[in-house]
């Protein structure tokens, strides 16, 4: 048995949109399906958590462990995006300050709910167990290393570490190069594909 979900088992799904090559590990845990779009050649690996308004770009992979706690602020992976191993994305997050209660057995008016759109913007690769945390915007091409805490918006292009991350270098800009040598590659390949079938 493959351990993705077929075409049509993901179209039963009910995901909000939904492109081409899209592979979705079975043992993924969705929620809100109507509320995420999937754009097309994207890969969803074992045990990742998506839940609330997210929208998943092109060429994208969100590695095993990972989660996505959108709410209705939303979270949103630009193409060429990537997440490693046990990332997490929080675009909403209880009040801890003890002035409301937390937790979801609770009921809304006793709680304080925070939250705002988290953004990783083309090419974001955000390390292994990271955390992310609301209102976050990380520019293009940014990187963060592993076992960082994003508590703010990153510029494009920076390489960043620590908790909380701070900037340590700039990041090439040669993977806009690469980029449209890979998309012009695939489309031919595309193209030639299609005439053979």
């Amino acid at each position: 048995m493959n351990s993705f979900y077929s075409k049509n088992e993901l179209k039963k799904l009910g995901f909000k949109s939904m492109g081409e090559n899209v592979l979705i590990s079975r043992k993924a845990s969705i929620y809100g399906t109507e509320n995420i779009s999937i754009a097309n050649n994207v890969r969803v690996d074992d045990f990742v958590i998506l839940s609330g308004k997210i929208e998943i770009g092109n060429y994208t992979h969100i590695a095993a462990f990972s989660a996505l706690f959108a709410g209705n602020a939303g979270i949103i992976l630009k193409d060429f995006s990537g997440l490693s191993s046990r990332v997490s994305i929080y675009a909403i997050s209880d009040d801890y300050s003890g002035e409301a209660l937390t937790n979801p057995m609770v009921s809304d008016e006793y709680k304080k709910i925070e939250g705002g759109q988290v953004v990783l913007d083309k090419h974001v690769i955000v390390g292994a167990s990271s955390v992310i945390l609301p209102n976050v915007v990380i520019g293009e091409g940014s990187a963060v290393g592993s076992l960082s805490l994003v508590n703010k918006s990153l510029d494009s292009w920076g390489i960043y570490i620590g908790t909380p991350v701070k900037k340590i270098k700039t990041r090439s800009k040669n993977l806009l190069n690469l980029e449209k040598e890979f998309v012009k590659k695939s489309s031919t390949f595309k193209v030639i594909t299609e005439a053979l079938n």
